[in-house]
């Protein structure tokens, strides 16, 4: 049996998507920004795709800018921000710690540019508010934080977050990375007041390559956001380069059925994550369980055994699962949002992330905690 419970790294395109992608780089190839029949049919199907993921994110007008990843969005939102405005130069960014390296290592950056980045506690898996109270000031012009963190299925409280900066920081713009909240659970921006908000497309079973910013209409009036991508001017200037088409459309029609599906969906892989946990919790490991969590990831903390060999165990027997993160499953660091939660450095190299879809069985999880016990038991006795 094959197993792929890795999910919050890739996800297979789901045959909608992949219809829609052959239809249109087959059919409707020509370049949006072409002033003939063909462009006109490209510009159209990606004015179409913006309204279709606006839609599903609880949007009314605001800005969909395609990218070419969900780092690549996060990027945007964080330079363009930090670059908007001379007066911007070394004000306070408040972040999480914890935060995907694509939010984390551009923070880092502009730290030695003289920025002030505050880092959030988030032990638990509880973003401190108490602490982003105490860092909120006049002079903070952006707040980013990640909706579902990556590796421990932790969900923040975006809605308090959101109403606190706004109060305190008149001059901040809310970021939120949802990239492993999209399909999983209900966004709204509007009702959020969020300001700006990425997206991925194969994380929920849209092709690779092709990612979101959505941003609201104000910041686009006021000039808050400067390109960080120079050239032809493409996406309102803020992102250069010839668009995607093909991807772009296949994505808008992933999301589009996945929203349709989404209380359905939810509430399975929820039951499934409870059932996998269930069975776990007679075994010799630890679940991290933060007080909310997304329904799709379970973080395992096996007993001195180190990830990798657990990992490359599974591998063997047909089952895909992660260390962490899969951007950064290539390093040797230890895991930041692992450590955020509390997880000792020890504890996060015996960590494995088992993460689901709509997709996943019972008998998978089975199969998956049979292998599970035999790995623990042979690699605890060889060691």
């Amino acid at each position: 049996m094959k197993v792929y419970f890795d999910n919050s790294a890739t996800t297979p395109m789901r045959k909608e998507a992949l219809l829609r992608y052959a239809e249109v780089a087959a059919e409707h190839f020509g370049n949006p920004s072409s002033l003939h029949a063909l462009g006109d049919e490209a510009s159209e199907i990606l004015a179409q795709s913006r309204r279709d993921i606006s839609g599903c994110i609880g949007a009314v007008g605001g800005n969909v800018i395609f990218t070419a990843s969900g780092t690549e969005a996060n990027n945007l939102a964080i330079f363009g921000r930090a670059y908007a405005k001379e007066r911007y130069k070394g004000a306070r960014i408040i972040t999480s710690e914890g935060e995907h390296s694509s939010v984390s290592e551009p923070l880092a950056m502009l730290e030695k540019q003289g920025y002030d980045i505050v880092r959030i506690p988030t032990r638990g898996g509880v973003f401190d508010m108490d602490a982003f109270v105490s860092a909120l000031t006049p002079k903070t012009v952006l707040v980013t934080v990640m909706m579902v963190n990556n590796e421990t299925g932790a969900v923040y409280d975006i809605a308090k977050i959101s109403r606190e900066a706004h109060l305190r920081s008149p001059e901040a713009l809310l970021h939120v990375d949802a990239t492993q909240a999209l399909m999983k659970l209900p966004i709204n921006v509007r009702a959020l007041k969020i300001d700006m908000l990425t997206v991925s497309s194969h994380k929920i079973e849209g092709p690779k390559g092709v990612g979101a910013l959505w941003i609201d209409q104000n910041v686009v009036k006021t000039r808050g956001l400067s390109p960080i991508t120079l050239g032809g001017g493409q996406e309102g200037g803020l992102r250069s380069g010839t668009e995607n088409v093909s991807g772009i459309a296949a994505f808008a029609r992933a999301a589009t059925v996945a929203h349709a599906e989404l209380p359905e969906n939810a509430k399975k892989i929820s039951t499934l994550r409870d059932y996998i946990c269930t069975r776990l919790s007679d075994m010799d490991v630890k679940i991290l369980t933060p007080p909310v969590r997304a329904p799709h990831i379970i973080n395992i903390i096996l007993p001195k055994i180190k990830s990798q060999t657990m990992l490359n165990f599974l591998s063997s027997n047909g089952i895909s699962v992660s260390s962490g993160s899969a951007c950064s499953s290539n390093t040797h660091h230890a895991s930041s949002a692992l450590a955020s939660y509390g997880v000792s450095d020890e504890d996060s190299d015996y960590s494995i992330r088992v993460s689901l879809s709509r997709n996943n069985t019972t008998d998978e999880a089975d199969f998956f905690i049979e292998k599970l016990a035999e790995g623990l038991s042979s690699l605890q006795r060889v060691k």
